[in-house]
């Protein structure tokens, strides 16, 4: 007998073939699963040939990718290319280009200044070195011999704290120089209120910082802060008690703010007041002071050599009295502190940077006066 094959193509229906013993339970299934079909074939031929079910089963729908449009209808002008800016949207990049340039300008300044400061900061370093070796500083303890009564006179009345005070004055002064600038050019540039707000700030801030370096040396040396030693010549000629008059400078800023509110002339006016009225009790009280000091020291006379017990004693009093200095200098640089403080609050913010430009500039020529005048021809 042949073993049984697969009949792939049958010339008849599968159940009309005689069934053998081995295909018998298959043909069984087959025609119980076809008994209630009414196209007998079909099923038969599925199960008869499994090979075709894997090669002509349907192939699964593919995922149909669609495409659509978001942005809705595109317009035939979508087509045609880039659209010309506008001349606003012009004017705004020219702008941001311009401010890119000075920004640029700006930083290299900068680094220049910094360059320089740093040059210069170096070489008051190496005097101020120099001068400790030589013994120049009371700190050192130069001291020369005593006079006819044997009492010790100090070489020199510069102290190595204002010296160092010196270095960081002109530190502060570069500083502020670049926050000035940067000043300018936002009030040049019309920058927004909120921007040109901040650098205000910061130039208030930065005059808070040389308060608090005069209340340092104060401690240690107050006649540097009262000789104005660390000023220009011009800049001593209206020297007060360690600094400017408050009063004065008002009456300088009035008129290049500008024009006022009937309130913020109100302020202004009675801010000058009472900062004039501070300023002559701080004068009086410096007067008594130094008419004080000077009739303490002559209550003995001048003409004969005096007692040593009377004269040590005439030295401690006159050395208590002369340690309230400190508290004038230190009243005058508040007076000063609350004047620019007082004048920023009754002022906007754009009245307040043109106020502290003015400030920069005065400053600034009685600096170049100084410079001018200690460069001037000199007669033989």
């Amino acid at each position: 007998m042949r073993p049984p094959t697969l009949n792939i193509f049958p010339s008849q229906p599968m159940h009309a073939v005689p069934s053998s013993s081995n295909s018998k339970a298959g043909m069984d299934l087959v025609s119980t699963q076809t008994s209630g079909s009414k196209k007998p074939s079909e099923p038969s031929m599925e199960l008869a040939n499994p090979r075709n079910d894997t090669t002509s089963a349907p192939e699964p729908p593919k995922a149909v990718k669609r495409v659509t449009n978001r942005k809705g209808p595109t317009s035939s002008s979508e087509h045609e290319g880039p659209k010309t800016p506008d001349p606003k949207t012009l004017r705004r990049l020219a702008q941001n280009r311009e401010a890119a340039r000075k920004s640029r300008l700006r930083k290299k300044a900068y680094v220049q200044q910094l360059e320089s400061s740093r040059i210069r900061l170096n070489q008051l370093e190496q005097e101020l070195q120099r001068a400790r070796a030589q013994g120049m500083f009371i700190g050192g303890g130069a001291i020369m011999g005593g006079e006819q009564q044997g009492l010790p006179v100090s070489m020199n009345t510069t102290s190595s704290e204002a010296a160092m005070f010196d270095v960081e004055y002109a530190r502060w002064q570069e500083e502020h120089h670049r926050l000035v600038c940067e000043l300018r050019a936002a009030v040049q540039e019309h920058v927004p209120e909120n921007e040109l707000r901040m650098y205000v700030d910061g130039c208030l801030a930065h005059y808070d910082q040389v308060m608090n370096l005069k209340s340092l040396v104060a401690k240690a040396d107050v006649f540097h802060l009262v000789s104005g030693m660390w000023k220009t010549p011009a800049e001593r000629c209206f020297l007060w008690i360690g600094g400017f008059r408050p009063s004065e400078l008002i009456k300088i800023i009035l008129s290049q703010i500008e024009p006022l509110s009937e309130q913020q002339i109100l302020g202004i006016c009675g801010l000058q007041q009472s900062t004039q009225e501070a300023e002559d009790a701080l004068s009086q009280g410096l007067d008594a002071l130094n008419q004080s000091l000077s009739d303490t020291i002559t209550s003995d006379s001048l003409s004969s050599p005096p007692n040593m017990a009377n004269y040590m004693g005439q030295m401690a009093v006159a050395m208590n009295k002369l340690s309230t200095l400190e508290g004038f200098v230190r009243q005058a640089d508040n007076l000063r502190h609350q004047t620019i403080h007082r004048l920023h609050q009754i002022l906007t913010t754009r009245q307040a940077a043109k106020c502290l430009l003015a400030i920069a500039e005065y400053i600034h020529r009685l600096r170049a006066l100084s410079s001018l005048w200690l460069a001037r021809p000199r007669q033989e």
